[in-house]
């Protein structure tokens, strides 16, 4: 098995370091509870392309590292789940801001400054030297649930076809039509015919504007796809393509007879410790590739160390470091705007696209998904940043990251500071997303509580629902005509549950959408605005957006309005009239 020559920090946290961890957090931990104390707190837990490859397959083999032979792939397929568990660890190792020389002061400025900009962060975690020194949950959302991707999805699809590459099974100089005799076109213009797999890596397939949209309507995929017209030579034209990367996931299963997500479990996650991913798939079973992953944040944070050491993982090179380096670096320019907002040196969309990836300010790389989903890849600082979050403005969130935490980065240790670090460790074990308040109670609770409301038609196909108001939570049930779907809503407090009622979870995208019936965890909570109004807040704390319920009674009425925290499509007010 090949050995890795690069200082390898991210794997099983030794007996050592836990115990080096676990001294230096001891002290921290007290200056914490003497703070508590003494404060009275009360804490609850909860593009320039590189040398042109030759489509030789022997000599690409070769280019990448495998030996003259070109069989050098073979040391990287794992032999056994058993073998793939032992070369990783649940767990990144541990350590303090400061041993790792990084101010724990700008780490605490970092987090006020997302909040002063409104950036809804769901979850936070900083590794430098392979360790992670600071690590944060907004409430509802913990450690332990998966998180919905987006499009950082698709730089795990690049690296499903990366190891599909070093196993042999293809280049990227092979052309994507190869891959799919029975559903191109009657008619392949030169352009299809001319795509790789390379173009679609580079979202350089030719297009004139991005047909995933469009794509998702159709049962099969792959061909909807080669229908597409490509008025431009493949490899010249950068457009954003989520279909092209879904084109990526086709190949891998075809060639492997497996979903990427299958075929990166003894790859990739089970080496990693990462334990737990969903990836939604397409009408035929074939994961989307470039969108669908749901991960957590840890998953995340281990993904781009794995990069950051060029593939190195425990001592073992689980991905090749000329895949890596590949992957990673400029292949193509995205277009410049007429008239840019900012200058277009500091604009992190515009510093190129690699496979599946971005090029980003200060040397820097990134997997990105909607509304703020990142891994951060900071080569010469020796860090890597995961972040989860709802934020219209992922620029935004960048910015703050180049203002806080690059320059907080040291080459050498910093002088320890319990005193901050104790303060650091409280914000970071207290987030929490900010609970809509109002009234606990209102005597229109009583009133309805117990009723039934007879729903108007409506498209969500919903005939019915209730109340019941207890002192410190409601249970409001929906019905339709086969299913019940009762939802636990706490006042003012965070009720832990899940639902499949029809229209939710909001999300961007219909394509791999779950099954209707397809229950998502939620956690709710409602307020009374006044005294007829009762709003409650769904949060489906394993993607990144919520619903604002606002239910109006007006004597024997009632209406209730449901908005999405994003642009999804609009339900109906919901009408109803009390039966009972």
């Amino acid at each position: 098995m090949p050995q890795c020559s690069a200082r390898d920090g991210g794997a099983v946290q030794s007996e050592t370091e836990v115990d080096r961890s676990a001294g230096v957090l001891a002290g921290i931990a007290l200056v914490f509870v003497l703070n508590a104390c003494g404060s009275g707190l009360n804490f609850a837990g909860d593009e320039e392309i590189l040398s042109a490859m030759t489509a030789n397959r022997r000599t690409f083999l070769k280019q990448l590292g495998f030996g003259a032979a070109g069989l050098g792939f073979i040391s990287f397929i794992p032999s056994s789940s058993a073998a793939a568990r032992a070369a990783g660890g649940k767990r990144l190792p541990r350590s303090t801001p400061e041993a790792e020389g990084v101010s724990s002061l700008a780490i605490l400025a970092f987090l006020d400054a997302m909040a002063a900009a409104k950036h809804e962060l769901h979850s936070f975690m900083l590794v430098r030297h392979g360790r992670v020194i600071a690590e944060g949950w907004w409430s509802p959302y913990a450690p332990q649930f998966n998180h919905t991707m987006y499009s950082m999805s698709k730089s795990f699809t690049s690296t499903a076809v990366g190891f599909a590459v070093a196993e042999g099974r293809l280049t990227v100089d092979d052309k994507v039509v190869s891959f799919f005799p029975k559903d191109l076109p009657d008619k392949i213009s030169d352009n299809l015919a001319a795509l790789r797999v390379k173009d679609l890596l580079s979202m350089s397939v030719g297009h004139e504007k991005d047909p995933t949209f469009e794509v998702v309507k159709h049962d099969n995929w792959a061909k909807a796809f080669f229908d597409w017209p490509i008025p431009y030579a493949p490899g010249t034209k950068f457009v954003y393509n989520s279909a092209a990367t879904y084109m990526c996931s086709a190949i891998v299963q075809k060639l492997t007879g497996q979903r990427i997500i299958a075929y990166l479990k003894l790859r990739l996650f089970e080496p990693l410790g990462i334990e737990g991913p969903t990836w939604e798939t397409c009408p035929r079973g074939i994961c989307t590739g470039g969108w669908g992953l749901s991960i957590q944040t840890e998953g995340l944070a281990k993904f781009g160390q794995l990069y950051l050491q060029k593939g190195c993982w425990k001592d073992r090179q689980i991905l090749p470091a000329k895949w890596v380096e590949e992957a990673t670096t400029f292949k193509i320019q995205q277009p410049l705007p007429a008239k840019p907002a900012r200058p277009n040196a500091q604009n992190d969309w515009l510093q190129g696209y690699c496979y599946q990836f971005w090029r980003a300010q200060h040397n820097a790389y990134r997997g990105d998904g909607a509304f703020g989903q990142f891994t951060i890849v900071m080569p010469d600082q020796d860090a890597v940043i995961a972040i989860t979050s709802e934020s219209k403005s992922m620029q935004g969130e960048l910015d703050l990251v180049w203002e806080h935490l690059l320059p907080a980065m040291k080459e050498k240790p910093l002088p320890t500071d319990p005193q901050t670090q104790a303060r650091l460790q409280q914000t970071l074990s207290s987030l929490a997303l900010t609970l809509p308040k109002g009234q606990t109670s209102s005597p229109t609770a009583a009133r309805v509580s117990g009723k039934t409301f007879k729903l108007e038609t409506n498209n969500l196909g919903l005939q019915s629902t209730s109340f019941a108001f207890r002192k410190d939570g409601c249970v409001v049930t929906f019905k339709d005509a086969h299913t019940t779907h009762p939802i636990a809503c706490g006042i003012e407090r965070w009720q832990r549950g899940e639902t499949a009622l029809p229209g939710t979870p909001p999300r961007l995208i219909s394509g791999g959408a779950p099954k209707r019936g397809t229950k998502s965890k939620l956690a709710a909570s409602g307020t009374w605005k006044n005294e007829n109004t009762f709003e409650m807040t769904w949060r489906y704390y394993e993607t990144p957006h919520h619903d604002t319920v606002t239910c109006r009674f007006d004597g024997n009425k009632v209406a209730i309005e449901f908005v999405a925290s994003i642009g999804s499509r609009k339900r109906p007010v919901l009408q109803g009239k009390m039966v009972s």
